[in-house]
């Protein structure tokens, strides 16, 4: 198969596209030909070896835990699914090795979910893991219907699948991004607030009460911050601040949860989620994709699209 792979820990650089090895099927996984795979910042991040202290990493490297795709063979157990579903996964395993990056991805049952209809590959591709940590954050606070939500980096590929997450539950969202996305967070049904000083006031001025839950996909000392505002200091979840958890919140680290992924599904195709795709790449331009992701400037998502 084809695939994007590193012999070693490096910049985007480092990344070859090349053959690689067909993936070997587990007796709970099924052979997935990739019709397209989610670009993440921590995929860079993982190239780079920032995850080296608590996963193993076995070279050559394939980068990459979004995929959607066709499932073109079933291991030796797998009741679940059938030969030509369409599915989508978050597909992260206990050591990098084998990651979506590639044509074809042999992934566990209990990382996928059935494609939504409503939803075309390249959005499909780009909704697990940022559509799982936009679910499992909100969760983690405990948003209900009738609270008021502060989203930082509310238009970013996890803020703004949260943004509707919360939005379909009933919540009042106040949502942080530059204002040349404030016109794309009100589609979403959020009410803008500019980053940056000032972003306090800004705040109290739509919710003089002060907000029920945070959550921060951004960092930045945002943690902090929506403390100040909020009703209780311990809803606050964060992606971004390994100190949130001494500060009295939660930190997330999304896992890879089937029934979790069949819910965001579902409300895709109830009309209640869509997924903004900001830009597409062929596989063999992985390493300018993650480029274009660690500008951080990103509005949704960015897609790798096979050939």
């Amino acid at each position: 198969m084809k695939a994007i792979s590193a012999k070693r820990y490096g910049d985007p650089d480092v990344l070859e596209y090349g053959d690689q090895p067909d993936p070997k099927v587990a007796p709970d996984s099924v052979l997935i030909r990739v019709k397209a795979a989610g670009v993440n910042p921590v995929d860079w991040k993982v190239l780079a070896g920032y995850l080296d202290p608590m996963v193993d990493a076995h070279f050559p490297v394939i980068p990459g835990w979004d995929v959607a795709g066709v499932v073109e063979a079933l291991g030796a157990d797998v009741p679940e699914y059938e030969v030509g579903d369409e599915v989508m996964g978050y597909v992260r395993k206990d050591e990098i090795q084998h990651g979506t990056y590639a044509e074809l991805v042999a992934a566990p049952v209990r990382t996928l979910a059935r494609k939504p209809a409503a939803l075309d590959w390249q959005q499909a591709a780009g909704l697990p893991l940022a559509g799982l940590t936009a679910y499992q954050a909100s969760r983690r606070v405990g948003a209900a219907a009738g609270e008021t939500a502060l989203v930082h980096a509310a238009a970013g590929g996890v803020g703004s699948l949260a943004v509707q997450i919360l939005v379909a539950q009933g919540v009042r969202v106040i949502g942080t991004a530059s204002e040349r996305n404030h016109d794309f967070l009100r589609s979403l049904g959020a009410e803008p607030v500019t980053y940056g000083e000032g972003l306090a006031d800004r705040v109290r001025a739509l919710a003089p009460e002060g907000v029920d839950v945070a959550l921060d996909f951004v960092g930045d000392g945002v943690v902090d911050l929506s403390q100040e505002l909020l009703k209780d200091r311990g809803r606050v979840a964060s992606i971004a601040d390994g100190e949130v958890t001494q500060k009295g919140g939660h930190l997330v680290w999304v896992r890879p949860d089937s029934a979790g992924l069949t819910a965001l599904g579902a409300l895709a195709d109830a009309g209640k989620l869509t997924v903004h795709v900001d830009a597409v790449f062929p596989l063999s331009e992985a390493a300018e994709a993650l480029r274009r992701s660690q500008e951080g400037r990103t509005r949704g998502k960015i897609v790798l699209e096979m050939s």
